[in-house]
């Protein structure tokens, strides 16, 4: 074979070669492109495809066949289709009816609001009882409430009493209910279920009833759980013959609230934990035996609790020659939430004046600019005699 010859045979070898790639590289792209055509032919059958009915099984009959509540109409006695396990329908379950026959042809998955399951939670309040100070013998009721059934039930079942559903922290603001309340969850492993009252004021007929609803749910699914319903008092108060379509849509709420509370077992791991600032105008059903069956005062903290919650507050600051029972006496008529204020407000004192350190005078600044309204200022000069307000006492 002369060299020409085997150069055109070369030639011809190289060019085989390469149409045989380009016909891979074809072949593959039709696979591609009829990938693509099938998908949009399914995304078209979906878009042409008659639509399903949502409906709820209300009993499963013996023959194949069963009640469903639907969502266009009155009860329906359907089919079942072969595809769907009868055993897997009770009442109450979600499923998916054919427009033409009414047939069951699915079984959806049970459904929560995402308004309630927004409510939990997730990362747990970092909140203990080290840092509630002067309130021991409300943390010493709350733990026998609360964390002692759900981790000794046997305790009652063997004593044959049922421990309280619920429990009503009442007094005035600023005090630490709701600091109780985190604690509490953070103290326990339960799951932390978080609402104000005012969320279930809804402006829609039945909407705050079908909250109220779910909310239990969810606990139970989750439980052991806690349920901190702030501020009840927004939807709690007495219920009254005239009203407006609102107030009526508030009172159709508050008689969900005490059905739920009615309708669980004192013992199934679910606490609730209610907080107000007006325990007299709450609605008397809402604190028969049977519901909120604890009620908790959190008054406004003594001379002792005073320099708890000073304590508690001032662990982490840098105090130079701080004083904290002349601060207790200092501060009488405060809350915790003002307490908290002075602390802060101490800090800035000292931070404006370039120290890093805080000092007594620091704190008696912060107390006349948090405390002054209700009290007369202190002096350094004049010492730390506690004076005697003429205005109304903080309620």
């Amino acid at each position: 074979m002369s060299e020409i010859d085997f150069g055109v045979r070369r030639k011809g070898d190289d060019y085989v070669k390469y149409l045989e790639m380009k016909l891979q590289e074809l072949e593959a792209e039709v696979n591609y492109l009829r990938n693509e055509v099938n998908y949009y032919k399914r995304e078209i059958e979906k878009l042409l495809s008659t639509p399903l009915i949502e409906g709820m099984v209300v009993e499963v009959l013996g023959d194949g066949r069963a009640v469903v509540k639907s969502t266009t109409g009155p009860n329906l006695v359907v089919n079942v289709s072969g595809s769907v396990k009868l055993e897997e329908l009770r009442p109450g379950t979600r499923v998916a009816l054919n427009q033409r026959g009414s047939t069951i042809v699915e079984i959806l998955p049970s459904s929560e609001d995402p308004y309630v399951r927004g409510m939990e939670v997730i990362e747990r309040p970092k909140v203990t009882y080290k840092d509630v100070g002067g309130l021991e013998k409300q943390i010493q009721e709350l733990r026998e409430v609360v964390e002692l059934p759900l981790k000794h039930p046997e305790l009652f079942k063997e004593l044959g009493i049922d421990p309280p559903k619920g429990i009503l922290l009442y007094g005035p603001p600023g005090c630490g209910k709701t600091l109780l309340a985190k604690a509490v969850a953070g103290e326990t492993n339960a799951t932390f279920i978080s609402l104000v009252a005012s969320e279930l004021a809804q402006k829609f007929v039945g909407e705050g009833a079908r909250i109220v609803r779910e909310l239990f749910n969810l606990a139970r699914k989750k439980a052991p759980a806690i349920v901190l319903i702030d501020e009840i008092d927004a939807i709690a108060a007495k219920r009254m013959d005239l009203g407006t379509s609102g107030e009526r849509e508030i009172h159709r709420t508050l008689t969900q609230l005490l059905a739920e509370l009615d309708g669980f077992d004192p013992l199934d791991n679910v606490k609730i934990i209610a907080t107000t600032n007006r325990l007299d105008i709450l609605d008397p059903a809402l604190l028969r035996p049977g519901r909120f069956d604890r009620v908790i005062e959190v008054p406004l903290p003594d001379y002792g609790a005073r320099r708890e919650i000073f304590a508690v507050h001032t662990k982490k600051m840098k105090l130079h020659k701080v004083n904290l029972d002349k601060l207790a006496q200092m501060s009488e008529g405060a809350t915790g939430a003002d307490i908290k204020a002075i602390c802060t407000e101490a800090g800035y004192s000292a931070i404006r004046a370039g120290r890093k350190k805080v000092t007594m005078e620091d704190f008696i600044n912060a107390i006349n600019k948090v405390l002054g309204k209700r009290y007369r200022p202190y002096s350094s000069e004049e010492g730390f005699k506690p004076h005697v307000s003429k205005s109304p006492s903080v309620v």
